[in-house]
């Protein structure tokens, strides 16, 4: 199997900020179990992005399917029917999951088995139980080491992941800890002085105390990818190259996402050893149960005016709204405000704290709007969103899609503009 080798180039992280780091060049991808990347030839392909400004303007525009109509799954058999350990079957039965989703229920035995994995799935169906389940079984099992480390691309999302494992081992005396960026690193230094069975952060962190040399990855044999379509691109696969390098006894890998992008096998199959492959959706299109259509601002039409004509639709109850950079975030939240719209923002220059607040404010209906940049497009865990609005026109189709699946999650009806002028 061939390996990476990289050549420097400028790249961009995700809110913008531009930073020096290689770039693979054409060939084969990731090293496989335990291999470094050093010195051979090849490379992942160049992520070839499909831009919604050259697309045809009615693949905006779709119709919902009634939420009746959506096939529903039905669960063969409960949790309890797993081969979990009891200790696993009480926190399920503690934390009120009862029966397993569509993309737990196709995964975790294979988990169970340590065998390489590639699941596919909508937001909201359950990836994050799928891989955290049958992982704290086999960390209380005891019978080998599956010390894990999980890559995600944003802060939010590592939280998320953190706190469901947290809550999932409560009394089990597993811990876990969670590095990303807007925190103070010398307090990730301290907490990595204690044993962690589950490491979680972002590649920018994660790399940094990897390089500091307090972050030990050796000892961690279990890598996942979240959003890998996100983590292999080439916004992130740099740093992601890195530090799969240093997991020098990485025998099982898992990557999960809603989407998947062809340029990428190469890529995922030198990542992946003889892999269990689930796709619950073709990782390609969203869903039938959500509404797209566009808003085209005329000429003579204030875009702004159009926006809070919008908002002041009674059905319009909770709304993400899109723009591209972090200054027009701001600019329309303070707009926003100044109007009298219940809002607030987050984006890749605020504090972790300030991102957090915001996020429960719209969790908790407090607010009406949350104006972002694409760090909410992924991971965001908030239910019964009503509406995502793209103020702007999103530069990568996979971008729009990730956005628009923020809403009409669970089977629920969920609604999509887009501004184009």
């Amino acid at each position: 199997m061939n390996n990476a080798s990289f050549q420097n180039k400028r790249r961009r992280r995700p809110d913008g900020a531009a930073t020096e780091s290689p770039a693979p060049k054409r060939g084969s991808g990731f090293g496989g179990h335990g291999r470094s990347s050093q010195g051979q030839n090849g490379g992942g392909n160049r992520r070839k992005a499909k831009t919604l400004k050259t697309i045809d303007e009615r693949l905006l525009v779709k119709a919902a399917g009634n939420a009746t109509e959506v096939k529903e799954f039905i669960p063969v058999k409960t949790f309890d029917e797993m081969p979990l350990l009891p200790q696993v079957h009480a926190a399920l039965r503690h934390k009120g999951y009862t029966h397993p989703t569509e993309i737990q229920i196709t995964t975790i035995e294979p988990l169970l088995e340590g065998r390489d994995l590639m699941g596919i799935a909508q937001t909201g169906t359950g990836k994050t139980g799928a891989f955290l389940i049958p992982l704290i079984n086999r960390m209380i099992d005891g019978k080998q080491n599956v010390n894990t480390l999980v890559i995600v691309p944003t802060r939010e999302l590592a939280m998320q992941v953190s706190d469901e494992f947290r809550s999932l081992t409560k009394g089990l005396q597993l811990s876990s800890t969670c590095l990303i960026g807007g925190t103070n690193i010398n307090r990730d230094i301290f907490n990595l002085r204690r044993k962690s069975e589950l490491i979680v952060g972002t590649p920018g962190r994660l790399l940094d105390l990897a390089n500091r040399g307090v972050l030990k990855l050796g000892g961690y044999p279990v890598l996942i990818l979240d959003e890998f379509d996100r983590m292999l691109d080439m916004g992130f696969a740099p740093d992601v190259q890195r530090l799969t390098d240093l997991m020098v006894n990485r025998r099982q890998t898992l990557l999960f996402s809603a989407t998947v992008d062809k340029t990428q096998k190469r890529m995922i199959d030198a990542m992946l050893n003889n892999p269990v492959e689930v796709r619950i959706s073709s990782g390609e299109t969203t869903g039938d149960h959500i509404e797209q259509d566009i808003v085209r601002v005329r000429a003579d039409e204030n875009k702004f005016d159009v926006l809070l004509n919008m908002l002041a639709g009674g059905d319009f109850e909770k709304v993400l709204l899109f723009a591209e950079t972090k200054r027009t975030v701001d600019r329309m939240n303070n707009m926003l405000r100044k109007s009298g719209i219940k809002v607030d923002q987050i984006h890749g220059d605020k504090s972790q704290g300030a991102r957090q607040k915001a996020l429960d404010s719209f969790k908790a209906g407090k607010i009406q709007v949350l104006v972002a940049t694409d760090v909410a497009a992924r991971g965001i865990d908030v239910s019964d969103v009503t509406h995502v609005i793209n103020y702007q026109i999103p530069q990568t189709y996979d971008s729009y899609l990730h956005r628009i699946g923020r809403t009409g999650r669970a089977g629920k009806l969920g609604k999509a503009f887009t501004f184009v002028n």
